[in-house]
């Protein structure tokens, strides 16, 4: 069953109390100051009904996100009900506010499902059927602008500025939760459209971190037997010590591909910025906050903070410079980062419009480091934010959500 948005039914609740007061200040204006002998003893009891039922309605607004359409077909039939007691006890069909029957239809029509449209417009037919067959007439009024017709057309012309008053603000409503929709829409349609490309990405990296593995293997073989042996030039020996690091650095990455999949345990956040520091020896990175010794964090935050600083040292090193900054915060907040390249700067937006997933402003670059990283921080529950720094360059924020192996 379609469920009908609370913010229906709250838009319900706000119409209802201009409809209390409205209807309160009405009876009072014709009973008192036209001395229009209306019953006040049956009427005023009702509109008091109206505005404590309305207070119930404006907390059930509050508790629940959405509704049953019966729920919503429930609280207009209390309004219908109220409105045929007010009309029949004041002229019944005569009574120019006749026409508020049809608000309550309209409503449902632009919000219900359709067996529910109809069954509001029966509802509100009943109710007018009612109030027209046990109406109490009113007397005929002397010396009021000519006489008692007079009296009907400028309540007629009352009912018709309130129908617009209501419709405007109704309809006004409604298209700003339509805009609302439609932009959460094409929120979701962009991020499973790169959502599908890293779905496909990750098959394909899957794929290719197999097919390494036995090559990284044999080269570090190879560049064992290399450093055994007494022909090699002393001078090659350290050489030789940082392929052998880097292509064991290579391997355990291949392994953690595998890893990552299978719930494997987190990462040391301070290993994994001491390795990135090992495969990136040009760069200057800059690290200050409060993280404790030992921290460990789920291996797709490792891959966040590698893939942001591989970002920040390549717009740093694109103009020449080598420096990165690196801040991290862990606590029982959660985990909070801030990292600041010193390069051209560049479009926050750019990396996540729908067409540009993989669009990299960088001349070598694969131009997946954003997405991924955005989709990660999504997927843990955090937040991401890209902005220019002063003095050139940008900064990327993030926040992670505590997580028992977050903080250690």
């Amino acid at each position: 069953m379609t469920a009908v948005p609370a913010s229906f039914l709250g838009t319900l609740a706000m119409l209802r109390w201009w409809a209390v007061a409205g209807q309160a200040l009405t009876v009072l204006a014709v009973a008192v100051g036209l001395h229009v002998p209306l019953p006040l003893p049956w009427m005023l009891p009702v509109i008091g009904f109206l505005a404590i039922f309305n207070l119930y309605a404006m907390r059930r607004v509050r508790r629940v996100p959405d509704a049953a359409p019966a729920e919503a077909f429930a609280h207009m039939t209390v309004d219908v009900a109220v409105l045929a007691w007010l009309i029949g006890c004041s002229g019944g069909s005569s009574n120019p506010f006749t026409s508020l029957f049809l608000l309550p239809i309209a409503f449902a029509a632009l919000a219900m499902p359709q067996r529910w449209i109809y069954a509001t417009a029966a509802l509100c037919a009943t109710g007018y059927a009612l109030a027209a067959a046990f109406a109490l007439p009113l007397p005929h009024i002397h010396g009021f602008a000519g006489d008692g017709f007079d009296l009907h057309l400028i309540g007629m012309a009352a009912n018709f500025a309130i129908s617009a008053a209501v419709f405007v603000y109704f309809l006004a409503q409604l298209a700003s939760q339509r805009r609302e929709r439609d932009q959460e829409l094409a929120l979701l349609r962009e991020r499973f459209a790169r959502d599908e490309g890293i779905l496909a990405l990750a098959t394909h990296a899957a794929s290719v971190a197999h097919e390494l593995n036995t090559p990284l293997a044999t080269m570090l073989l190879t560049l064992e037997e290399l450093e055994e042996r007494d022909e090699v030039p002393e001078s090659l020996g350290d050489d030789l010590a940082l392929l052998h690091t880097l292509a064991d650095t290579c391997r355990q990455r291949v392994r953690e591909l595998a890893r990552a999949g299978t719930g494997a345990e987190g990462v040391d956040l301070d290993q994994v910025i001491e390795r990135w520091c090992l495969l990136r020896p040009a760069v200057e990175l800059a690290r200050s906050g409060n993280l404790a010794p030992g921290t460990r964090v789920d291996a797709a935050v490792g891959h966040l903070l590698q893939a942001l600083l591989d970002n920040a040292a390549d717009a740093s090193l694109a103009v020449g410079s080598t420096r990165v900054e690196l801040h991290l915060d862990a606590d029982a907040d959660g985990l909070r980062g801030e990292i600041r390249d010193h390069g051209a700067g560049f479009d926050p937006q750019r990396a996540f419009l729908p067409g540009q997933l993989f669009d990299s402003g960088k001349p070598d670059g694969l131009g997946i480091g954003l997405a991924l990283s955005h989709a990660t921080v999504e997927r843990l529950g955090g937040e991401l934010r890209l902005h220019a720094s002063e003095g050139g360059g940008a900064q990327v924020h993030f926040r992670l959500p505590p997580r028992d192996r977050e903080v250690g």
